[in-house]
């Protein structure tokens, strides 16, 4: 498959707007619901963690898919393979935030489908930071704190394991700067106190206060 082919069609994997079809499905306009995202935790929050989970997992699968259909990768820097994988990567991730399926309209945050590339990418490092997301998620009960306590782990573990030179140290800098740039308002409600907790069963369904 041609180069700009495969980036093509990482674009549009990422564009399927799992959240917003699960809201259609059942009877809900996401984007006018809970905080308005189309992502899996505000599917979570509006329809509950069955539908929130499989819409995680759908998001994880559009940036792991078209990574994986790509031929065997090496890790070494100057890998042609390795920079079309990390394109397609990229290119995942831009259409969940900038779905073309939505007209280009906002979309969700990044964070699964980042998760879903990196575990094609580099898969230990991704579990691990996978884990290090559960893991805060659980002490904290917030969704958004594990998403960028797992971000900023990711490069740190990257560059102790690959080596700074690799193509994947630079998306993963360049992920964790787009989680945190995406979760600009989630931040000022962790420092308010206001952030959405996860468990809450009350909060399921109800619009919170932003």
């Amino acid at each position: 498959m041609h180069p700009l082919v495969a980036v093509i069609l990482s674009y549009v994997s990422g564009s399927i707007p799992a959240a917003y079809l699960a809201g259609k499905w059942g009877g809900v306009d996401l984007r006018a619901e809970g905080s308005g995202n189309l992502g899996a935790t505000n599917v979570l929050r509006v329809m509950g963690p069955r539908v929130g989970m499989l819409v995680f997992a759908v998001d994880i699968a559009k940036g792991a898919v078209p990574v994986w259909f790509l031929p065997p990768l090496t890790r070494t820097s100057g890998d042609v393979l390795t920079w079309i994988a990390v394109a397609c990567g990229v290119a995942a991730i831009l259409g969940h935030i900038r779905p073309v399926l939505l007209g280009f309209s906002k979309g969700g945050k990044g964070v699964a489908t980042a998760c879903g590339v990196f575990l094609a990418l580099a898969p230990l490092q991704a579990l691990l930071s996978l884990l290090i997301f559960v893991v805060v998620v659980l002490a904290s009960g917030y969704v958004s704190l594990g998403s960028l306590t797992a971000s900023f782990a990711l490069p740190v573990l990257l560059a102790a394991s690959i080596g700074p030179q690799s193509p994947l140290l630079f998306v993963s800098v360049l992920t964790l700067v787009f989680v945190f740039w995406t979760h600009r308002a989630n931040i000022q409600r962790l420092r308010a106190g206001t952030e959405y907790r996860f468990g809450r069963a009350a909060n399921f369904g109800r619009r919170p206060s932003l």
